[in-house]
């Protein structure tokens, strides 16, 4: 049994739920509106202000939706009333980062800086420019977003030289210890 799938959802005030034909659910709220299309196996109900996600039987296909359709409508419904946020750090020397209209550009040690078009729907600022912030009402595009950001230096285990997740623990090795034998 589903132990997420089977949890309520409660509708916060200031947002609304529609559930349209063929299963597809729309998310109004102070932060902007998100549209999903669900499987038509999941029978997906709105009560009393409260959402529940129903399965029809206990095949393995359809108990594999039951959470995830359940954990997908939560995550629209809390990026439209509060956005999703992640935060990432440039660690190493002349490491930096800076907005220029729609695009994120990365000098990280490279002998070109780095031009990351910003995907429409996400804001990405700079607050200072060894740190970047990227929010948004989707938290599939705001993850897969700062990810690719990531992806351009991860960071290194000896120096720990790269872009991480702020707060992030990164595995530091030892270095060539120079002892002659």
């Amino acid at each position: 049994m589903s132990r997420i799938g089977n949890k309520a959802i409660t509708i916060p005030e200031g947002v609304e739920v529609k559930i349209s034909e063929g299963n597809e659910v729309t998310v109004k709220g102070p932060k902007g509106t998100l549209t999903r299309q669900f499987s038509p196996l999941m029978e997906i109900k709105i009560e009393d202000g409260t959402l529940t996600v129903v399965r029809p039987n206990d095949e393995k296909h359809t108990k594999q939706l039951h959470g995830t359709t359940r954990s997908l409508i939560y995550n629209m419904i809390e990026g439209c009333e509060k956005e999703f946020v992640k935060e990432l750090e440039i660690i190493g020397i002349g490491f930096r980062a800076n907005v220029a209209g729609n695009n994120l550009n990365l000098n990280i040690g490279y002998s070109h800086s780095i031009v990351v078009p910003i995907t429409e729907g996400l804001t990405v600022t700079c607050p200072n420019p060894t740190s970047i912030t990227v929010s948004g009402i989707d938290k599939q595009l705001v993850g897969e977003f700062a990810a690719n950001v990531r992806n351009h230096r991860k960071p290194e285990p000896y120096k720990g030289k790269g872009i991480r997740y702020k707060g992030e623990q990164v595995r530091r090795k030892e270095g060539k210890s120079a002892v002659k034998g």
